[in-house]
């Protein structure tokens, strides 16, 4: 899924994403978790300010960002206290 991203430019232009749209949805990133670079992309992992997880790319050659994936705040992968595992797990 392509993105329309707005960055933060400091010390080189694009530095991290501060902002982005989601079809009319505005998301506002709350906290940068994770950055990596590949040949062909820098990806981050942000928090974004409606609880949600989003992974996204930056082909810098032609400045595209792409969603990479997305974690629900209440997908099955976080710690929830109600939660009682099956009886055959010890």
């Amino acid at each position: 899924m392509n993105l329309r991203v707005e960055c933060y430019s400091g010390y080189k232009a694009d530095q991290r994403p501060i902002k982005f749209w989601l079809g009319d949805a505005v998301l506002f990133v709350e906290s940068v978790e994770d950055q990596w670079y590949t040949p062909e992309a820098v990806y981050f992992r942000v928090r974004a300010d409606d609880g949600n997880t989003y992974v996204m790319g930056h082909r810098e050659a032609n400045d595209e960002w792409t969603l990479e994936s997305f974690r629900s705040q209440s997908s099955p992968g976080h710690f929830n206290l109600h939660f009682d595992p099956p009886s055959n797990v010890q």
